[in-house]
């Protein structure tokens, strides 16, 4: 039987505060917390496709949820904003058929303030740092070794941030001092210090599993009242993170990837790249969701599946 793909959430119950690219965002009625509900859209070079790919807000919810737990115990002081999965329990709330519409591709979350730039973290140059460092020997204007190959492991992770745009503007690279100037000194050694450590102890849980993590994106919180940095967003997940093969990886070609790359090399094939109104095709929908369940598995050690059923609903 197929599944049904959901790019709009139909929630009526609570009042929406937001919607990106692939999350819409809710109130609780504590107003301490929030509800993070994942659709099943699908975005490349900062434009959302047509259509999008079943089981996709299933799949990076469960996976961030599972990462909240291995970065918690794994970088020491660490503060994440994953209360649960689901909404709260409370009776009304939702309905039962919005519960059962949720299940999996939702989860309860404080509510912080969000620094507006993206926490992206390189272990390898590939992508646009490499296309930089062709040129210039650096990636986000850093300066790198000389002599480095496609895909090739850093000397060491680097910390290279974005800005957050909205939807319809694209992210654009910036200088850790740049990022400084955004967020001030102090939120910003905190943000790049616990970026390169999640990162740090991602990489070696997912080398034990045969997964490179190649880059990733993270996103961080405020909570004004401890002035306190908390984790926040989506975590490591094939959406904001470039995942390869450990057994497949060669340096000096481009990876074999289990993330969005089928979608990304499709549309630049096809002339295609950041034009808007795109539908994908079904053979692209169908192996981009192979993709993201199969490194799902691997990450885990189960089925995507096998998760939901030990969800109640």
């Amino acid at each position: 039987m197929a599944v049904e793909t959901l790019t709009s959430i139909p929630l009526a119950s609570l009042p929406k505060l937001s919607q990106g690219k692939v999350r819409d965002l809710y109130s609780l009625p504590d107003e301490k917390t929030l509800l993070f509900v994942t659709s099943d859209r699908i975005s490349a070079y900062d434009v959302i496709l047509k259509n999008g790919v079943s089981s996709k807000g299933q799949i990076l919810t469960l996976l961030s949820a599972k990462w909240f737990e291995v970065l918690a115990a794994g970088v020491p002081g660490l503060k994440h904003h994953f209360l649960q999965l689901g909404p709260p329990s409370t009776a009304g709330v939702i309905t039962a058929e919005e519960r059962s519409m949720l299940r999996g591709r939702s989860m309860t979350v404080r509510r912080l303030k969000i620094f507006p730039v993206e926490a992206i973290v390189r272990g390898y140059v590939t992508g646009s740092a490499w296309a930089e460092y062709e040129k210039t020997q650096t990636i986000h204007g850093l300066p790198q070794p000389a002599g480095l190959a496609r895909c090739e492991k850093l000397p060491q992770p680097i910390y290279t941030p974005s800005t957050k745009a909205e939807i319809g503007e694209k992210d654009e690279n910036i200088s850790p001092d740049e990022a400084r100037k955004i967020v001030g000194d102090k939120y910003a050694a905190r943000i790049e210090e616990l970026a390169l450590a999640c990162y740090n102890a991602g990489a070696a849980y997912a080398e034990e599993r045969g997964i490179i993590i190649a880059d990733t994106k993270f996103e961080f919180g405020l909570d004004e009242e401890t002035d306190e940095v908390y984790l926040v967003d989506e975590v490591l997940t094939p959406d904001s993170s470039r995942f390869w093969s450990k057994a497949d990886y060669q340096v000096g070609r481009e990876q074999d990837s289990f993330d969005k790359q089928v979608l990304r090399n499709w549309l630049t094939a096809n002339g295609l790249k950041g034009k808007q109104d795109v539908e994908m095709t079904p053979e692209v929908v169908e192996k981009t969701r192979d993709r993201y369940l199969e490194v799902y598995k691997l990450l885990t050690g189960t089925t995507m599946e096998e998760t939901l059923k030990s969800i109640q609903e």
